[in-house]
């Protein structure tokens, strides 16, 4: 059998002391330069330091940030989860940490390490490809969004770690400040190799590329990462500065990947039946019945750790607030939480638009019910051109894809369109614009929207086509009658959270 990727790497590159200084004073004084233009440019930089136990990380993750301005990154250490963490999908607490346009973000271990240990350890191997998937597209999203990730994967043989781990254990070193499920990872080099270059290699790409890191010599691994990181930051640059001065905007998909607004013959909504109302006498017993459920269900999700995700989406009158009050009415407040999502405000606007969605997520065990959520991407900002049209066509594929990581994480996602007509929301604007205690709900910016009602409806009708899927389909609510609506949503919920609890 030929060597493997890793084995063909030549480990016996090395630079004496001399060449070390002399080098690494010009890479310094490049990299403060990079630092604070990328600072101006508001460029947002993620790198990664992944590697064998014993390769020198930590000494050379040192000599690599000595020369940046501290104000400017942040440092994090991926070691095992916080008990709080625990009950979030693996990339939460990764996305979480996602740095602010201008700023850098350095990962001492990351996802790939707590996916080695977390997911693979833990399920023999199951769900690698899955799990891997996931780091794709969480690091093509963030690129696609200008991001510049930079990821070193620092190698060293299997002699040299050992030879390390005897003089780390001689002198009392750092070796074992890690956590208790990675002492297997430390001392397992042949078992683990497989494993890491089948990472490499899947999670290898153009806009998120791997850096293999001669480690052997320490000398030679710092000049190469400051090297490696000072092109990255340079190519990167030179195209910002393109596209600042150009103002062009590219096509990111082939236009087979972008069919057109559906016609209104074939609308979703017009299809909706908007007759259908429920009698007062009926919707009293329902609602009663689906509250007290739904009080009982609750705690079977806190018991079996199962999140809930609930998304409330539709036009401006049509009973959002009063359908989520009536969903949470018999509810525990300690096991459920409602996040109203308005405009975002310059902290939120200067990271990735998911990662204010990304912190909301519930721990597991717990219900959140989003009053508008990230579907603000491809409706409101794509018809008030607060986004490019790059950016709201490119959200449907991450919108899936982010949906498609809380389902594999266990959650129930419910996703309601509460729809209703022209002539309705006319009639309820009016009841608020007369009615003194509910004029509070009525705005100028709710009337200039009702003209803007044909581009809305048409952003709806392609928003649940193409973000309905079978572990996320949207349920269009028909709310002319709110009474309807509320009984609707609430059977809705209960529905999806016994059927999740059945399998």
């Amino acid at each position: 059998m030929g060597l493997s990727m890793l084995e063909k790497v030549d480990l016996s590159k090395r630079i004496d002391d001399k060449e070390y200084k002399d080098l690494v004073d010009k890479l310094e004084i490049k990299m403060g330069e990079l630092q604070r233009k990328s600072w101006k440019m508001q460029l947002p930089i993620i790198v990664v330091f992944e590697g064998w136990h014993a390769s020198g990380m930590s000494d050379i993750i040192n000599r690599f940030i000595l020369p940046m301005d501290p104000r400017g990154f942040r440092f994090h250490t991926a070691t095992s989860p916080t008990d709080e963490e625990k009950l979030r999908p693996l990339l939460w607490r990764f996305w979480t940490k996602v740095p602010a346009r201008g700023q850098v973000a350095i990962f001492d271990r990351s996802w790939y390490r707590r996916a080695i240990i977390e997911h693979i350890e833990k399920n023999n191997g199951k769900g690698l490809e899955r799990c891997l998937q996931g780091i794709r597209s969480f690091e093509r999203q963030l690129a696609d969004d200008g991001y510049l990730i930079i990821k070193f994967f620092l190698h060293i043989s299997k002699e040299k770690q050992q030879q390390r781990f005897k003089e780390l254990e001689k002198n009392n070193g750092d070796l074992f400040i890690v956590g208790e499920d990675e002492v297997d990872y430390a001392n397992e080099y042949e078992t683990y190799l497989h494993t890491v270059e089948k990472i490499l290699e899947n999670t290898d790409s153009f806009r998120a590329p791997w850096t293999i890191v001669e480690a052997n010599n320490r000398n030679f691994a710092t000049v190469k990462i400051m090297t490696a990181f000072i092109n990255a930051m340079e190519d990167k640059l030179k195209e910002v500065d393109y596209k600042s001065v150009t103002e062009t905007t590219v096509d990111l998909f082939p236009k087979e990947d972008l069919p057109g607004i559906p016609s209104l013959k074939t609308s979703i909504l017009a299809r909706t039946d908007m007759e259908k109302t429920i009698d007062k006498k009926e919707y009293k017993k329902k609602k009663k019945d689906y509250q007290e459920r739904l009080r009982h269900l609750q705690y079977e999700l806190l018991k079996r750790q199962i999140p809930v995700i609930i998304i409330y989406e539709g036009w401006d009158a049509s009973g959002k607030g009063g359908n989520i009050r009536r969903l949470a009415h018999r509810l525990n407040p300690r096991l459920y939480s409602v996040i109203p999502i308005g405009a975002p405000n310059d902290y939120e606007v200067s990271r990735h638009y998911l990662w204010r969605f990304l912190k909301e997520i519930p721990p597991a065990g717990r219900i959140a019910i989003f009053d508008r959520s990230w579907y603000g991407r491809v409706m409101v900002e794509r018809v008030e051109q607060l986004c490019t049209e790059n950016e709201w066509k490119r959200a449907y594929r991450e919108i899936n894809e982010f949906e498609a990581m809380l389902t594999d994480w266990n959650a129930v996602v419910v996703k309601f369109w509460l729809h209703i007509d022209q002539e309705t929301q006319f009639e309820r604007f009016q009841k608020r614009s007369e009615t003194p205690h509910k004029q509070w709900k009525i705005t100028q910016e709710d009337w200039r929207n009702r003209e803007n009602w044909d581009a809305y409806r048409e952003a709806v009708d392609e928003m649940l086509e193409k973000t309905s899927t079978t572990y996320a389909p949207w349920t269009i609510v028909e709310g002319n009658d709110k009474k309807y609506a509320r009984i609707k949503a609430m059977k809705t919920v209960t529905e999806a959270i016994e059927e999740k609890l059945k399998s």
